[in-house]
């Protein structure tokens, strides 16, 4: 008798654990600000076929979104973290030291960092090292690292406007702020032999030598890359830093800087010769997958061909698709289920 009463027990406890989890009726998905326009389309299509509560989506950052998500499980936390670079080691073992342990990593297309300006002023053509040293706090000058001294545009790069450098960008939670310190800022340090010498011995000394970026000329603009858009339609000479789609969808009023000599365009970053390249993400939750109503259709909304292929209607908002046979492999890995390994870095 115990016995049968310990199992009704254990049973009553896992039926209300598992209801508790399906309380909440919506898919939740929350990170990248560069992803939230795509999550939100699909979201507002979704709604449409299947009828009932539109997910909800939030923009945090790629950190805080993943942050979040990795906070534990349940009607509680999201299912899904949307994500402008990959999740990095230190994410994952906070999301297992959670309880957070079968996740789902899903690319969903390509994406660039554009340097926009307004369309008044004039077109900034870049190398990667005017970059590092008109915006990282300390640069390599006649050999020694200073405070950076440079004021205008003109004084760290050939053929570039005198206009005083002001840029508008996203703060530290952000991805796309990793994947443009990644992209754009170390690689231009790494231009000067001193500085890639000392990433290929010393990495972490690197990045905590060049990642701070400058106070007195970049401004973290937070999460609202439409905010930065119309700070640059009021502020000629600003720059902005953000994804390519908010630069598709605003082309009447700003432009895109080139980089290395690319603009960015669909085809400059599918194909890679845009400098500031990456890969979007989403990550589910497995263990949220029959439990959450409408996550396992919402995903595979996201990831048909409608919406994230060729031609789909997320390539419209500025979204730049993965290769078919990359795009049918995500499919068939979301099908199957497969979670992603502990991340090596």
């Amino acid at each position: 008798m115990k016995k049968i009463l310990g199992t009704v027990a254990a049973l009553a406890v896992m039926t209300i654990a598992s209801q508790a989890h399906a309380a909440r009726d919506y898919v939740w998905g929350a990170g990248s600000s560069t992803v939230f326009p795509f999550a939100t389309r699909v979201a507002e299509n979704f709604a449409k076929k299947n009828g009932g509560k539109a997910p909800k989506i939030e923009s945090l950052g790629t950190g805080g979104g993943i942050k979040l998500f990795c906070s534990g499980s349940g009607e509680g936390f999201p299912d899904i973290a949307n994500a402008s670079r990959p999740m990095k080691k230190s994410e994952f073992d906070a999301c297992a030291a959670k309880g957070v342990k079968d996740i789902i990593q899903i690319k969903v297309g390509f994406d660039g960092i554009v340097i926009a300006n307004d369309k008044d002023s004039p077109v900034y053509n870049f190398k990667l090292d005017a970059l590092y040293l008109g915006l990282s706090a300390q640069v390599l000058r006649y050999g020694k690292f200073v405070p950076n001294p440079y004021n205008t545009w003109d004084d760290v790069g050939v053929g570039l406007p005198g206009n005083k450098i002001l840029v508008y960008g996203p703060p530290p939670s952000s991805g796309t702020r990793d994947a443009f310190l990644e992209l754009a800022i170390e690689a231009g340090a790494r231009k000067f032999p001193l500085l890639d010498e000392m990433r290929s011995n010393n990495e972490k000394g690197f990045k905590n030598l060049v990642d701070p970026l400058r106070k007195d000329g970049w401004i973290d603009a937070g999460e609202n890359d439409n905010a930065i858009v119309q700070t640059l339609v009021k502020t000629p000479g600003a720059l902005g830093v953000f994804g390519f789609s908010y630069l598709e969808e605003n082309a009447d009023k700003i432009q895109g800087s080139s980089v290395n000599g690319v603009f960015p365009t669909a085809a400059t970053i599918a194909n890679g010769s845009y400098p500031l390249s990456r890969v979007l993400y989403i990550y589910v939750k497995k263990s949220n997958l029959g439990v959450t109503p409408g996550l396992t259709e919402y995903v595979n909304e996201f990831l048909s061909d409608a919406a994230s292929g060729r031609g789909g209607y997320l390539q419209g908002r500025g979204l730049i698709p993965l290769p078919p046979g990359q795009h049918d492999g995500q499919k068939a890995l979301f099908k199957a289920g497969t979670t992603m390994a502990r991340p090596a870095a």
